[in-house]
């Protein structure tokens, strides 16, 4: 059988002995350490690279832990985070865990501590994970309208006004969702392929053509209102329910 890929974990710190010394241990634990002393260089990396969790100092060079995590966000990068800093104090903790932060852990630190750590929010992350159909959608959530037909997750499900239902695939459900969203918005077509499959994903814009081209065929065989959902040439997709 294949070996399970190591996670990778970025090692966000401006210390170097104590980076490379997280970085020696993380390699003993079966895991792929890469360190990063400036923040500006791990924000450049997860803008085209994935990893599985980011160890992030509050103190760097060139910005904060705080603000770092601020500008991720805005960049849609959903890598999850634990804060290693000696700012100790239970407003800094806070702050950190606010701003959406899954763990956090004060110098000194032990090792094993660490890696105990490391493991519990990866286990996290992949239990939330088994609740998506796509990167944006959840099995969990309601129904909802769009075009006149009830699309329904948890199902896989379309209910058309005439009666008839049909099976719906996951990046249909996907892209529906998010234009469901954001209504009377234009959405460009990177924002849709981020949103459905993920930033780092490598999806062209012909790709989510097509699967917009099933979803307006479907709705179509059931005489339902595919006028306020509009191609904008050029730019993207907007649903318009008024």
């Amino acid at each position: 059988m294949p070996k399970e890929a190591k996670p990778l974990i970025l090692i966000c710190e401006d210390e170097k002995e104590i980076a490379e010394m997280v970085a020696d241990h993380l390699e003993t634990e079966d895991m792929l350490p890469q360190m990063f002393h400036r923040g500006e260089n791990a924000i450049r990396f997860l803008k085209s690279n994935h990893a599985n969790l980011m160890l992030l100092d509050v103190n760097l060079p060139d910005t904060t832990g705080f603000q770092l995590i601020e500008e991720l966000r805005q960049h849609n990068i959903q890598v999850p985070i634990i804060f290693v800093t000696a700012h100790n104090s239970e407003v800094s903790k806070v702050k950190g865990l606010d701003l959406g932060a899954d763990d956090y852990l004060t110098k000194p630190f032990s090792l094993p501590e660490l890696t105990a750590r490391i493991k519990a929010v990866l286990r996290r992350t992949e239990t939330a994970k088994d609740q998506h159909i796509t990167n944006n959608v959840e099995i969990t959530e309601k129904p909802f309208d769009f075009c006149g037909a009830s699309v329904n997750p948890t199902r896989m499900e379309i209910e058309f006004p005439d009666g008839a239902s049909e099976k719906i695939g996951r990046k249909e459900l996907g892209i529906i969702s998010y234009l469901v969203s954001y209504p009377n918005t234009v959405l460009t077509r990177r924002s849709l392929i981020h949103a459905v499959w993920g930033v780092h994903a490598d999806v062209r814009s012909r790709s989510l053509d097509q699967y917009v081209v099933k979803i307006r065929n479907l709705l179509s065989a059931h005489e339902c209102n595919t006028d306020i959902f509009r191609t904008v040439h050029g730019v993207g997709y907007i649903y318009d329910p008024q």
